[in-house]
């Protein structure tokens, strides 16, 4: 129950963080192009708290005609406009900014050059792209953050590798560390991942440059065929496909918890057990007990483990589980993490005055990445099944929040530059699609007709919820 409500505050804290952001974009242009904001809502549906602002001066500026003349005026308020009213709702999987606005009510003649819809085209893409570029401006801001106080990562260095692998087969070796994909430098593990999930569903050669294990200076390239790769995959694993194995530290077979109600803890296995043997035969390692419980699927065993400095007899009956077509055993425990070796270990920083420089590459990077995947999955290269909805989110915001600020700073980053990106698809009912609209009104010379608006705006709701009801399904099923 604890661990439910922690994962429902980080998707909270998460989605509230990047609403506000984007919203603040569309707030503080509009209020720049002299726009009446009525109501900013993080959040829809019913009101936990809510507060307003001051009622704003604005600049006198009379509305004009299509000649460039000002309009009379006929009528006149009889009050001044009420100032902003800020809002907290209580679904927090949006908001919105409410502008003054004669298409959703009366607006008095001497108030229209505060209505959104009597600003110039320019003016109004200023308005609805500030809200994208908002999450953009956060990214380079979060990362400029983590490259100024350094971002830690592991060295790519190759552990074992399966000689009938893609990789195996292509010449890599044990011991070799990745410096490049495909022309790309890769500092970290993490960046060979983000450097290999960038080719799924393609047909080609991977190109990957190692640094040999025997000299600094000795250098060697492989190139590994790839067809359709991973096209098909729910959830893909490049690295793992290809056989690209990270360097893993001896890790021993220590007990780091065990689920409850699981068979191990019906076994009496308790956490920071070390496990000597399994019937009798020695075990050597964490991996090397994993082999063995695997192999015992509803077979009773007998483990022997050093609790406290005392050895115990335990008696467990590995449970069922399916992998790849195979019937194997597992008992319901996780190993001890091992931490990686200092050697290991990589911190990539920059001086606070340039750090922003590689901040904007990153995320110029990681956008180009994104719109590539959302292209992928509409062509049918990559499975519409890695599409992920808030419960995901949820679960990877709580995972990083619990990583560390380090991850949990990068995962806003990554979901930020994602939510900008989809606002500006050109589908009707997002930023995208009224800056469509507004774009072809600067080329026709004339607003697009309401009745194809409200068309658009039909079909775009219908595709919103399509997409939001694939992403529920793909996050239920995951779960």
């Amino acid at each position: 129950m604890i661990e439910f409500i922690e994962t429902v505050l980080a998707l909270v804290v998460t989605i509230s963080i990047l609403v506000t952001i984007h919203e603040l974009g569309h707030y503080w242009v509009a209020r720049l192009c002299n726009v009446h904001v009525l109501r900013f809502s993080v959040g829809f549906g019913k009101s936990l708290y809510t507060w307003r602002g001051k009622s704003p001066a604005y600049e006198a500026s009379p509305v004009l005609d299509e000649q460039g003349q000002p309009l009379p005026i006929r009528t006149r308020s009889n009050e001044p406009l009420p100032g902003t009213e800020y809002t907290v709702a209580a679904i927090p999987l949006g908001g919105y900014v409410k502008m003054l606005d004669e298409r959703e009510g009366f607006v008095a003649d001497d108030q229209l050059h505060l209505a959104f819809n009597r600003k110039s085209v320019w003016q109004r893409i200023a308005i609805v792209s500030a809200g994208p570029a908002a999450n953009f401006l956060l990214a380079i801001l979060a990362y400029w953050m983590l490259f100024a106080t350094g971002v830690t990562g592991v060295v790519p260095r190759l552990g074992e590798i399966d000689p009938g692998s893609a990789a195996g087969r292509a010449g890599l070796k044990q011991g070799q560390e990745i410096v490049e994909i495909n022309d790309r430098q890769t500092r970290t593990w993490s960046e060979v991942n983000m450097q290999l999930f960038e080719r799924l569903g393609e047909t080609g050669n991977i190109e990957i440059r190692v640094r040999e294990p025997a000299g600094l200076d000795a250098y060697t390239v492989y190139s590994v065929p790839i067809s359709d790769w991973l096209s098909s995959e729910d959830e893909p694993s490049p690295a793992q496909d290809l056989g690209l194995n990270l360097y893993q530290p001896d890790v021993p077979a220590v007990i780091g918890g065990v689920s409850p109600g699981g068979q191990a803890e019906a076994g009496g296995l308790l956490a920071g057990d070390r496990v000597i043997a399994v019937d009798a035969l020695p075990v050597r390692d964490w991996p090397h007990l994993v082999d063995l419980v695997q192999a015992a699927p509803e077979t009773g065993i007998s483990m022997e483990v050093l609790r406290d400095g005392v050895r115990v007899l335990l008696n467990i009956t590995p449970g069922t589980l399916e992998i790849d077509g195979r019937t194997v055993g597992f008992m319901g425990a996780s190993v001890q993490p091992v931490p990686y070796p200092e050697s290991m270990m990589r911190t990539i920083s920059y001086p606070f005055y340039s750090a922003w420089i590689p901040a904007a590459e990153k995320t110029w990077d990681v956008t180009l990445f994104t719109l590539e995947s959302i292209g992928k999955m509409i062509m049918g290269a990559i499975s519409p099944k890695n599409l992920s909805g808030p419960i995901t989110i949820a679960q990877v915001a709580n995972a990083t929040a619990e990583s560390g600020f380090e991850s949990f700073v990068g995962f806003i980053a990554l979901l930020s530059i994602s939510l900008g990106v989809i606002n500006l698809l050109p589908i009707p009912v997002l930023d995208g699609g009224h800056l469509l609209y507004y774009f072809i009104e600067l080329i026709a010379g004339r607003p697009v007709p309401e009745r194809v608006q409200m068309w658009g705006l039909q079909m775009g709701m219908f595709l919103i919820v399509s997409i939001m009801v694939l992403a529920f399904y793909n996050d239920l099923t995951r779960l």
